[in-house]
């Protein structure tokens, strides 16, 4: 069970750490105080609904179909050497620093929609939370405990972006950080693809 646990804490929380679309608009929800802990706990509450949908019912259907481990398995590789590949790329091009934004405040109801619409109209939130992670999940011996790993990575992350948003701002202010970022999030994709690959689930 322990091992489930970590597998599925390690597995979803090397994928969420990359910094796309969702978890930079959180964080700069956090560096302006813009209403930052609703923002992070809608996208905790969207990850561990999709992350139990997605594992029980990819767990179903491989009841039925057990040869689909294997489909699911290489897909995953592939989306995951995708994404090393992206990450690597904007390692060495760089690109521009996150941006602090507006001072003027928006309301709690915007917030709310962006958020929202942030994290449910990302065609890769589908791909993490209902083929990668149970991709990856299909393979141990307690979902259950699998999911609750996932859903603490996803928990403990948002709540360190709400947490730590305004601390590192000076440091997100500089270009060097993001290729840093990148490169380390290259790094940590390949290593879970090639783990995968070899058929180890982690």
């Amino acid at each position: 069970m322990l091992e489930s646990y970590l597998t599925g804490l390690i597995v979803c929380g090397g994928i969420i750490v990359a910094i796309g679309a969702q978890n930079a608009y959180v964080l700069g929800q956090a560096i302006r105080r813009e209403h930052h802990w609703w923002s992070a706990g809608l996208c905790m509450v969207a990850d561990v609904t999709l992350f139990t949908l997605g594992m029980f019912g990819v767990s179903a259907a491989l009841l039925a179909m057990p040869q689909a481990l294997d489909i699911l398995r290489w897909l995953g590789v592939v989306f995951l050497g995708w994404l090393a590949a992206q990450a690597f790329m904007r390692a060495a091009r760089g690109r521009a620093a996150l941006a602090a934004g507006e001072a003027t405040k928006r309301s709690l109801k915007a917030v709310v929609l962006t958020t929202l619409a942030v994290t449910l109209l990302n065609p890769q939130v589908y791909l993490d939370t209902l083929l990668l992670i149970p991709a990856v999940g299909a393979q141990q011996q307690d979902a259950t405990t699998f999911v609750a790993g996932a859903s603490s990575a996803s928990i403990l992350w948002f709540g360190l972006l709400a947490w730590c948003g305004s601390a590192l701002a000076p440091v997100l202010s500089q270009p060097l950080a993001w290729r840093i970022i990148d490169g380390v999030i290259g790094l940590m994709m390949a290593a879970i693809a090639l783990h995968l690959a070899l058929g180890n689930g982690l």
